[in-house]
């Protein structure tokens, strides 16, 4: 089973990796083209990525990898002779699952030593490549606006002989408002050999700049005007090409950067620290003065001081606020309701910028609190992963690429549209953080518990004849028999024999006709319905008869026992057996009567059923007589 399983695994495991750097890609193209970057650190910006999206890429190659190699031994019957041989399917699964526990045992390992330093490297990088200066590559016709503070026009480029011509440049990077504005009829454009600054050779041109002055020269107006003129200038322009790597201590501090020692010690500091900023506003609201009267007061004694609160003030008589402040001149009741909304808004900011430094506490701790549940998220993805597709493959019975991986694809986008769900619910703080980071693991694992078990039974769960089989049921959908001539028959079917099966079932039809003749009321249906068991019974007999008479050797017989009904088992016959329950439902009068119509429909079906039985033991019994003639066919419709 390993020497199976790995090949396919290892395959599975390359090829997922390399979809999800590829989407790595394509997310972060346009800020890593065109900067000029050596090949070493795209190749090490590569490898730590792939170490940071391994997380994504393992559980899905497993859940392939599973598939293919189970439903590879069901597609060529090599499953089917393991249980045969006495081997269940829980034993074939045992060495894949014994190695799939070290997988998860070394999952939790990487995820807790390995990805914080792969994940601090990698955002370290990217962090630095978005802050390279891209390489100059200024083209024709077009304003190129790359270079910091400066807008360059070239109309036209001579690449062999390194000149550009008709050069239009904007100078913005003085805090003027006005640009200086440079034409050029050609120039060069270079760069120092420390790669810090752009060297801007410029030939038979003009300078037009706009100057201010506050005052004025000798009664001139304040803007002044520039212009100049040169047969060569040099301009030298600030512009640093070099990559520099960021320190990977900023990084570190990250909860990115942090295993689970570090994780929990942050995050019960954090704790620590929004719970004290807690009590410091709740203390601070408590002191703060009602109507200028201060909730406490210092109390100085032999030199030391003492905060203790103020005495409540006891009024003979109650006072009315608002006649106190009619009372007052209009310019005085102004002046209090302005004081008083001036010190309404500023309390009310100062609250909201306390709550805002709690929140932003709040939500770095469960940044922190994801990061340590999802050191063993992974664990235990790749084991639900594996007992969803090792028993979905021996069920499915399918191997090679195709159905797998679009089974594959179908279950990982379910996994990730819930996964990222609980994680966008836990880091917005509107779920528990352990909630919704199990989220997935918690729907994933009862799918992964039912397809073992079902795959342990031999059980037909994606069998489409019992899907349809249970549609019939609940629809009421017809069915037809279909019987051919045996080539070799062992047991003759004796005409005595036949007769007397045929008659007994036609006495159990007409039974069951004489103890249901008409439509049944709407609370009887609800309370006794039709006898399940009877109905059964009288399938079965059906069934009998039938597979007695496919050993005839007469076509005609064949083609008439062929007419014989499927006896359905329906659900709407006796949808309750609980006599309770059933008056609950007659009760529910906009639920129960539809469904009584429903039922009804259904049960004129099964009369009818019986009675083509009847006319066709009648046209068989006719047959064996040699009475039979086509005028039969039609006598009883």
């Amino acid at each position: 089973m390993l020497s199976r399983f790995l090949p396919r695994f290892l395959m599975t495991f390359c090829i997922c990796l390399f979809i999800v750097i590829m989407q790595f890609l394509w997310r972060y193209i346009d800020e890593l083209v065109g900067k000029g970057l050596s090949m070493d650190l795209i190749a090490e910006l590569f490898f730590h990525a792939a170490l940071s999206l391994l997380p994504m890429a393992l559980p899905l190659s497993i859940l392939l990898a599973a598939l293919m190699t189970f439903g590879d031994l069901g597609e060529h019957v090599e499953l089917t002779a393991l249980k045969s041989s006495g081997i269940s399917l829980t034993t074939i699964m045992k060495p894949i699952a014994i190695l799939m526990v070290f997988v998860a045992i070394g999952a939790f390992f990487f995820m807790n030593n390995a990805l914080p330093k792969s994940q601090v490297k990698m955002w370290t990088l990217l962090f630095s490549m978005r802050q390279t200066s891209p390489t100059l590559d200024i083209p024709e016709g077009a304003v190129y606006s790359q270079i910091p503070g400066y807008n360059i026009y070239v109309k036209r480029k001579d690449k062999e002989r390194d000149m550009l011509y008709n050069m239009l440049i904007y100078d913005v990077s003085s805090s003027s408002m006005y640009p200086r504005i440079v034409a050029a009829d050609s120039g060069r454009l270079s760069m120092t050999e420390d790669k810090r600054h752009l060297v801007l050779t410029l030939y038979k041109g003009a300078w037009y700049e706009q100057m201010s002055s506050a005052n004025g020269i000798n009664g001139m107006s304040g803007d002044l005007y520039r212009r100049e003129s040169f047969h060569d200038k040099e301009i030298l322009i600030p512009y640093d090409a070099n990559f520099t790597r960021m320190d990977d201590e900023t990084m570190k501090s990250q909860y990115v950067g942090k295993d689970i020692g570090q994780l929990q010690h942050s995050i019960d500091s954090i704790t620590l620290k929004v719970d004290s900023a807690a009590d410091i506003i709740v203390t601070q609201m408590r002191r703060r003065p009602i109507c200028g009267v201060p909730q406490d007061r210092v109390i100085v004694n032999d030199g030391k001081s003492t905060l203790q609160p103020v005495p409540e003030i006891k009024l003979d008589k109650a006072v009315n606020i608002n006649d106190l402040i009619k009372s007052l001149p209009q310019n005085d009741q102004q002046q209090i309701v302005n004081q008083a909304l001036s010190n309404a808004t500023t309390e009310m900011q100062d609250l909201e910028f306390q709550g805002y430094m709690v929140n932003e506490d709040n939500y770095i701790m469960r940044r922190h609190q994801i990061e340590l549940i999802k050191k063993f998220t992974l664990s235990l993805a790749c084991l639900i992963f594996f007992f969803i597709g090792a028993p979905l493959g021996a069920i499915i019975r399918k191997g090679g690429l195709g159905m797998p991986i679009v089974i594959s694809v179908i279950l990982f986008i379910i996994y990730y549209i819930i996964d990222n769900s609980g994680y966008k619910l836990a880091r917005d703080g509107r779920w528990v953080v352990w909630q919704g980071i199990w989220l997935s693991s918690a729907v994933l694992l009862p799918l992964g518990i039912f397809l073992t078990k079902k795959a342990v039974n031999d059980s037909a769960v994606f069998n489409p004849d019992a899907w349809l089989n249970f549609l019939r049921r609940v629809t009421g959908l017809h069915q037809t028999r279909k019987l051919a001539a045996k080539e070799v028959i062992i047991n003759e079917v004796n005409t005595t024999e036949a007769l007397t099966l045929i008659g007994n079932l036609k006495d159990t039809c007409q039974q069951f006709l004489d103890r249901y003749p008409g439509r049944q009321r709407y609370i009887d249906y609800w309370q006794q319905g039709y006898d399940k068991v009877a109905i059964k019974a009288l399938s079965e007999e059906v069934d009998r008869v039938v597979d007695y008479l496919s050993n005839s050797r007469d076509q005609m017989v064949l083609n008439k026992a062929m007419d014989y009904p499927v006896i359905r088992q329906l659900l709407t016959y006796h949808p309750v057996s609980n006599r309770g329950i059933g008056s609950v439902m007659a009760a529910l009068f906009p639920i129960g009567l539809p469904l009584w119509l429903i039922g009804l429909r259904h049960q004129s079906n099964l009369k009818r059923d019986v009675r083509l039985t009847i006319r066709t033991c009648d046209q068989l019994v006719a047959i064996f007589n040699g009475e039979y003639s086509r005028e039969m066919e039609y006598k009883d419709n």
